[in-house]
């Protein structure tokens, strides 16, 4: 029950614009709504570009992660993810292409090796999978409906799409067409985009923009590492009390922190 709460505080609680807010002192969620259409399309043919780069990565490298990570390799992939960070915030939204698939692929990896703690098997493709829901699971806003945006509310919405491109990958016969994963794909970059222009958006604001991308990027790695850390812990408890049970146990936790 104590994992738990603290898995629903992170899920339900925790958002990018948040951090990025703290940083600021300004909403960066309003900021990001207001980027120009322009950028705006630029930002979500980005996050598309990086989600598929960052699902190749999970398909074919993953299951190969050394059972023992080094100490420190946390520390090391929030170091290069604040360099790439860097990169952008020097020459801006043109960059964007290059740098967010590198940036999306490290966060991928971290977010891999705390699956990896908390009981999963890399080798298994709905792993692969369910650490890329955390690109949509951590894409929540202060503004969405709990509604429709809570934890098991996406889950849930991605449920059909993460089984039929786990088939997929476990027969090796899938391809970037297949419309399991077309369909799983943009249901997650839909809601990546949006934390994309709120990260986008922050490199613009002075106060953040003296810190520069690096700062921004480093906030971006921490804030998936957290959701992911109360994903798979939610995905642990089920493994171990039944999934009806720990949802029942999640939803009364949701509703009295609400």
């Amino acid at each position: 029950m104590a994992a738990l709460r603290l898995a629903v505080q992170a899920l339900e609680r925790s958002t990018l614009a948040g951090r990025l807010s703290a940083m600021a002192g300004k909403p960066i969620e309003l900021i990001g709504q207001a980027l120009p259409e322009q950028a705006r399309g630029l930002i979500t043919e980005a996050a598309d570009r990086a989600l598929r780069t960052a699902l190749h990565v999970a398909l074919r490298t993953l299951p190969d992660l050394p059972a023992g990570e080094p100490r420190g390799r946390g520390h090391r992939d929030t170091t290069l993810v604040a360099a790439s960070g860097a990169l952008g915030g020097a020459f801006g939204l043109v960059t964007l292409p290059i740098e967010l698939p590198i940036s999306t692929t490290l966060v991928l990896r971290a977010i891999a090796g705390i699956a990896r703690e908390e009981g999963e098997d890399l080798s298994d493709p709905e792993t692969a999978f369910a650490c890329l829901q955390v690109f949509a699971l951590g894409s929540r806003t202060e503004s969405d409906d709990l509604a429709s945006s809570g934890y098991f509310a996406v889950r849930t919405a991605l449920a059909r799409s993460v089984s039929q491109a786990a088939k997929l990958a476990a027969g090796r016969a899938i391809a970037d067409s297949a419309p399991g994963l077309v369909k799983l794909l943009a249901q997650i970059a839909s809601r990546f985009g949006i934390v994309v222009s709120q990260k986008v958006a922050a490199s613009a604001v002075p106060v953040v923009g003296a810190l520069g991308g690096a700062a921004v990027n480093a906030a971006f790695m921490a804030h998936f590492r957290t959701v992911a850390r109360a994903h798979f812990t939610v995905r642990r408890l089920e493994r171990r009390y039944g999934r009806e049970p720990v949802r029942d146990a999640y939803e009364e936790i949701s509703r009295n922190l609400r």
